[in-house]
């Protein structure tokens, strides 16, 4: 792991200022990762969800000192393709801390989870149980869900995956006593940043129908619930965590179930900030614009869609009291890759910095080398805060 920095939590913006001025000059930006941030959610998480095992999303962002942190920490790991699970299993973790949490899988990368020992999967259609049956029927599957459609989440999933109510029957008597494999448990996803805690009692209720109808087909007992995603480090979350637990006890009072939790954005998001400088400036009028080395085409291409849940941070050489009407573009030629527009800001210069906080969800790993600039390479300094 590369080399950490201890730093008081007011130290942010001086460092940030060093590792500008003695690493980065304008057109490299560069994100910093407080490692602090990773351990405070981890206790959260396990206060909050004291039964319930945090499976992390490496989709969300595949830093590895993130990875190996949360591992440390004791996350297990949602890998959704073989590339996923090689970064997973490359940085010394174990396969059995992996779930392959994608319902729909090519077959090269079905036959890379047997050959590497992933053994537990989704599905939730027939086709699926074919290829698991014939490339790898060692591994155990968790059937995935439709989950409720007003789940009032950003971003639902349930147009995409989950069985419906009246294929969950037909589905485990194909999976199990036509194939063979064995149902271990109930997955299902609400979509990401839920915005409504009780649809995660409804999609529990919905995943005990689905353990009942299993003993009802003679299945041997199912062991694992997967209450999915959709998690962030909000007052909300707290709310979520009570819902849920009072649903498991509900619904699940057994004992020996296992709960699990595939939360993505919930452990970086907060975590990584990123520093871009100042390309390019021009004035029109009373309003500002300002060109900076990330766009659209790296790691604001989501954000497009929350960008509510950013911060923004100007660093100057020179002090200015003067706040103007100001838009943010980033590096390409591309007239859509603006990151904010008609924003206030003190006016700036060339080389200054712009800082942008809680940028560690699906940013940094959907950078791309559209119109040649490389958002691919964006290397992140790891720092520890303390609270001097």
């Amino acid at each position: 792991m590369s080399k950490i920095t201890v730093v008081a939590k007011d130290g942010m913006t001086n460092l940030i200022r060093s590792i500008a001025a003695e690493t980065h000059e304008a057109g490299q930006p560069f994100y910093v990762l407080d490692l602090a941030i990773i351990e405070r959610l981890m206790d959260k998480w396990n206060h909050s969800f004291p039964n319930v095992k945090p499976f992390y999303a490496v989709k969300c962002n595949t830093e590895p000192a993130l990875v190996t942190k949360l591992a440390n920490l004791g996350a297990n790991f949602d890998c959704a393709s073989l590339l996923e699970i090689d970064t997973v299993l490359n940085l010394g973790i174990s396969p059995n801390q992996i779930i392959f949490a994608n319902p729909c899988k090519a077959v090269s990368h079905i036959k890379h989870a047997a050959a590497v020992g992933v053994n537990l999967t989704t599905f939730d259609s027939k086709l699926e149980v074919d290829k698991i049956k014939k490339w790898h029927p060692q591994c155990h599957l968790l059937l995935r869900i439709k989950a409720p459609s007003a789940s009032g989440s950003l971003r639902p999933l349930g147009k995409k995956f989950g069985a419906l109510p009246e294929e969950i029957e037909p589905l485990l008597h194909y999976a199990c006593n036509v194939a063979g494999l064995k149902v271990v448990g109930v997955t299902f996803h609400v979509g990401s940043i839920a915005q409504d805690p009780t649809i995660y009692r409804q999609a529990i209720a919905n995943a005990r129908a689905v353990f009942d109808i299993a003993h009802y087909l003679g299945i041997p007992k199912m062991q694992i619930l997967d209450i999915g995603g959709g998690f962030r480090s909000t007052p909300l979350f707290e709310e979520i965590a009570t819902v849920v637990n009072e649903a498991v006890q509900e619904f699940f009072p057994d004992p020996n179930l296992k709960i699990i939790a595939e939360p993505g954005r919930f452990f970086p998001e907060t975590a990584f900030t990123l520093v871009t400088h100042v390309i390019g400036k021009r004035v029109r009028g009373d309003k500002i614009e300002y060109w900076i080395d990330e766009g659209v085409y790296g790691s604001f291409r989501p954000t497009l869609y929350n960008s509510c849940f950013v911060g923004i941070k100007p660093i100057s050489t020179k002090e200015s009291c003067e706040i103007r009407e100001s838009t943010i573009y980033g590096p390409s030629c591309d007239c859509l890759d603006k990151v904010a527009e008609d924003i206030k800001l003190p006016e700036l210069q060339l080389d200054d910095l712009i800082v942008f906080y809680n940028m560690g969800a699906y940013s940094k790993c959907v950078g791309t080398k559209f119109n040649g600039f490389d958002m691919l390479s964006t290397p992140t300094y790891l720092v520890t805060t303390n609270s001097t």
